[in-house]
């Protein structure tokens, strides 16, 4: 059984549109992963994610182990019957959560020591624990585990992760999957352009069924993350889906896009929702600002989510998030994923016209125009 294909079916200059095949469906790139860490996309249900289009989702492999373990998800049928949701899932291997947790980690090549957040108890992920959880839990798209250094990490500390990470990189490949599991290796390497075209070789020589780039948007420069992905991503295999790890703004994933990456994942829209945060063709709205008291406005005039085409006005919004009423954090969070699912849409649609250029120079520029103006 073959756990994944992927084929292109038009390219624009370097962006791509293709489709990716799971054993839970397919999954049309450029694709945007709703992130659902314990199982569940904050204040919305797995029916919410259909209506609104989703895909794929991402979930968290740390977290899961976490609460409330992967022996119980397993001996209930698998994440997918867990959470009631028979589409595609990709799970994060944990890394970057581990190695967030620094000062109560202990790294060594076998793995890394830590102590849990939730309880502080003594914990211990190794390449073969990681893809272990992975399997248990069932799903589709395993990351193989990586060490992510900081954004502004030194030459030296980036090489060493690096050369870790390939290490246990060869060691995930060995570890047993079930039949319809695919795996993506990771590559690092910072903001150095040479360490990352050098990382990228060593981890696709390892043969995994797609690629991701990690480790950027950890803290470096903007222009930095854009240098990277302008040197590197179009260098990742062409006949293998290319993602990007925990990117980001609208603009980073147009960007991206530009530069051939098909997949990519971010709380920004759910956690910006909850905060207030509404994302629109003309930059973000800011709920919270008393401008939207009265204002009949919806929140973005011609979107198609159901807070815009409800009736539900800013002013309206803005008292719900004033008072914290529950219903705001719906409202808001399908407007945002609806936001972020179209966009990738309107981008693929874009790229099989053979206008995604014009397209994308049009959308950055009004964001950034609007994103300017006070909101």
């Amino acid at each position: 059984m073959t756990p994944l294909t992927f084929s292109i079916e038009h390219t624009h200059e370097k962006a791509r549109a293709g489709t990716v095949t799971t054993a839970h469906g397919t999954i049309p790139t450029p694709i945007f992963m709703p992130v659902g860490t314990y199982g569940s996309v904050k204040s919305i249900d797995s029916n919410d994610l259909k209506t609104l289009g989703a895909r794929i989702i991402l979930s968290n492999t740390f977290h899961l182990h976490e609460r409330p373990g992967e022996e119980q998800i397993e001996a209930l049928g698998g994440l997918h019957k867990f959470m009631a949701w028979d589409g595609p899932i990709l799970t994060d291997s944990g890394g970057f959560q581990v190695f967030s947790l620094a000062r109560l980690a202990k790294i060594s090549e076998e793995g890394v020591h830590f102590q849990s957040p939730v309880n502080g108890s003594k914990r211990f992920f190794n390449p073969e624990v990681v893809m272990g959880i992975q399997r248990a839990l069932g799903i589709d798209i395993a990351m193989a585990f990586d060490q992510c250094p900081p954004g502004d990490s030194d030459r030296q500390t980036v090489l060493a992760a690096m050369e870790r990470t390939t290490r246990w990189a060869a060691r995930c490949r060995q570890v047993s999957m079930k039949p319809h599991q695919a795996r993506f290796g990771i590559f690092q390497g910072g903001i150095y352009e040479d360490l990352r075209r050098r990382h990228l070789e060593e981890i696709v020589a390892l043969d995994f069924d797609g690629y991701a780039i990690g480790g950027l948007s950890v803290g470096e420069p903007i222009v930095d993350m854009y240098r990277i992905l302008e040197a590197v991503a179009h260098r990742m295999p062409e006949d293998k889906p290319r993602y990007l790890m925990g990117v980001g703004t609208p603009l980073d994933i147009i960007t991206a896009i530009s530069h051939g990456v098909d997949m990519f994942d971010c709380v920004m829209p759910t956690r910006n929702a909850r905060n207030g945060q509404l994302f629109t063709d003309d930059g973000v709205v800011v709920l919270t600002n008393a401008r939207h008291k009265s204002s009949r406005q919806p929140i973005m005039e011609g979107c198609s989510c159901m807070s815009c085409t409800g009736g539900y006005t800013r002013a309206y919004l803005h008292h719900l998030i004033k008072t914290r009423e529950l219903l705001y954090y719906r409202l808001a969070t399908i407007h945002n994923l609806h936001y972020y699912l179209s966009l990738v849409t309107r981008a693929r649609e874009a790229i099989v016209q053979g206008e995604f250029g014009a397209f994308a120079n049009t959308y950055i520029s009004r964001y950034k125009a609007g994103d300017r103006a006070t909101n």
